[in-house]
């Protein structure tokens, strides 16, 4: 039966070739890549290393030649300066034990230098250029010695005369250690060139093999027949539509084929994308994005949701005065105005990464945490979360009266912040029919009674001690009270977030610090001096609601005194 040639024959044979060559190229590159890489090593191991030796003791060598010289003309002077011989004489011995280390590793260096390189030849003339180097120096050693000892001795005249001959040996010495340090630059040189050269090679050839690849795969796709690329291109362009966002793709299915179940899967798994895309758009306006992005529609919903303890930073802020206001709007106003409320509210939360639990009344109740923060930054993002809500809170206020049409009394708002940090249980938490992912406990509690502590204290964002502990350094706080909330019997401590560090004007961390100092003196219940501070309090600041409370309390605890046991905790009756 005669051999029947098929396009996957030919495709099989064509890779066979393709394949045999590359492994043959790649051998060969292989080769020349550990020769390159063999050239390489004796340049950075050997022929740099000894260039460098030489060099170092070319010019230890020097700087011996000049510490003789110095001491030299320091002892042939009439009265020798005893520093300068001191000086010259160390730096003669120093030097003179650098030499010898240098003659030492040069020593060493060539006695390694590979046997089967090039440059052998100059390495074996370098070496012969050492060995007569080195006894010249016992030579140059001993009648500097002598030249010194006649110096020391006042035989100026002699010394002089031996020197002129000692220099004629040292130049005969440099000359020699020059042409080394010559023939082992045109050594690098030579070794440096050839290995170029060896790369050049290997470049060319590697365009060469890529050449050839590329015109086998160009061989290879002209084998394909239009009937399987046509298909297989209209499921790319549709790929690409859909990676852009185009879920609109619906391709025919015209065959029967690998390629046409392909097509039919593809539009099934399209239309499932269709279906999930519209139900993320449904339920984003009733589920935080964050949650439904990171939480429920991610694989393993049920591992993801289950209840658990973590650390998390939970905020409730609430509009202050919003009850008066609501009395003057209708009710579709109402719903416009806190709609857009909302809207900003949410927008400062979910730009610091934070997940908007719900909205009660007038209320936003929001938590930062694993998995949709790092554990160590979800306090810092709610403090800088509540700066963000008190822009939006001014860009409502400039709104309002358009929102109102209360143009000529135009209403005014304040929103209440309060923030704790600390252990909290988080899940899906509901019935089996109906749930919510949120957050409950302790924390949760806590933030809500410090957010209605603002209303006693005059202020607009108080934070747990928790809170401030953990926020470090990054913004700027002052410790409010000592207090209990209804219903706890633990205390905390207060405190007020004044702004970012470095960002704060001086009079407010003036006023911090007076503050301190007054609530230092009232704990003490040394009435008097806590008032007087807490008057130039509002001296600083007349609105300030913190120091107007304490003068309150101070009349109070004065017709009452509270005891020697006082700690300052003071009960917060109101939820």
């Amino acid at each position: 039966m005669p051999f029947r040639q098929t396009i996957a024959g030919k495709i099989f044979g064509l890779a066979i070739i393709l394949l045999l060559l590359t492994i043959a190229l790649a051998g060969f590159l292989m080769l020349e890549v550990a020769r390159t890489k063999q050239d390489l090593r004796v340049v950075a191991d050997f022929d740099v290393p000894l260039t460098k030796s030489l060099g170092q003791m070319d010019e230890v060598g020097l700087r011996r030649g000049l510490a003789f010289e110095r001491w030299f003309g320091a002892l042939n002077a009439a009265e020798p300066n005893q520093e300068i011989v001191a000086e010259a004489s160390a730096n003669y011995a120093l030097f003179t034990g650098k030499l010898r280390e240098q003659y030492a590793a040069v020593r060493r260096l060539l006695d390694a230098y590979p046997k089967n390189v090039a440059g052998r030849e100059t390495i074996a003339e370098i070496r012969t250029l050492l060995d007569q180097v080195e006894p010249t120096y016992q030579v140059i050693n001993a009648r500097q010695r002598e030249v010194l000892d006649l110096q020391l001795a006042g035989e100026h005249q002699r010394a002089n005369e031996k020197v002129d001959l000692l220099n004629d040996v040292r130049r005969q010495v440099q000359n020699q250690r020059a042409l080394m340090n010559s023939k082992m630059e045109g050594l690098t040189t030579v070794a440096a060139q050839a290995t170029e050269e060896r790369q050049r090679g290997v470049f060319w050839l590697a365009i060469a093999a890529t050449a050839s690849t590329v015109a086998l795969g160009l061989a290879v796709a002209a084998l394909i027949t239009s009937r399987l690329s046509r298909p297989v291109r209209s499921l790319v362009h549709a790929m690409r539509d859909v990676q852009l966002g185009n879920l609109d793709v619906q391709l025919p299915v015209s065959s029967t084929d690998e390629v046409g179940t392909l097509t039919d899967s593809f539009n099934f798994f399209v239309k499932e994308l269709r279906s999930k895309e519209q139900m993320k758009q449904t339920f984003g306006k009733y589920i935080d994005p964050r949650v439904l992005q990171h939480v429920l529609a991610q694989p393993g919903t049920e591992e993801a949701v289950v209840g658990g303890r973590r650390d998390v930073s939970v905020l409730f802020a609430d509009l202050v005065g919003f009850t008066s206001l609501s009395e003057r709007l209708t009710p579709s106003l109402m719903v416009t105005l806190l709609n857009r409320h909302f809207g900003l509210q949410a927008l400062a939360v979910q730009e610091h990464h934070g997940v908007v639990d719900k909205f009660v009344g007038d209320s936003v109740m929001a938590f930062w945490g694993p998995p949709f923060v790092k554990p160590e930054e979800h306090a810092v993002l709610a403090c800088r979360a509540a700066q963000g809500q008190l822009v939006a809170l001014d860009t409502l206020g400039r709104e309002l009266p358009e929102i109102t049409g209360l143009r000529r009394d135009a209403p005014k708002v304040r929103l209440a912040i309060g923030i704790c940090t600390g252990e909290a249980v988080v899940g899906n938490i509901g019935s089996e029919n109906t749930r919510s992912y949120t957050v409950i406990g302790d924390t949760v509690n806590l933030a809500a009674r410090l957010e209605g502590a603002n209303r006693i204290y005059g202020t607009q964002i108080l934070i747990a001690e928790s809170t401030a502990k953990a926020i470090g350094t990054e913004f700027e706080t002052r410790a409010i009270d000592l207090i209990s909330v209804k219903g706890k019997t633990e205390t905390t401590r207060i405190f007020e977030l004044l702004g970012t560090s470095g960002q704060v004007p001086e009079q407010r961390l003036r006023l911090r610090d007076l503050y301190e100092q007054a609530w230092l003196a009232y704990l003490a219940q040394t009435w008097d001096s806590a008032e007087a501070t807490f008057r130039e309090c509002l001296q600083l600041d007349p609105n300030d609601g913190p120091s107007g409370v304490f003068l309150q309390r101070i009349q109070t605890l004065r017709g009452q005194p509270p005891g020697e046991d006082w700690n300052g905790v003071w009960q917060l009756v109101e939820k």
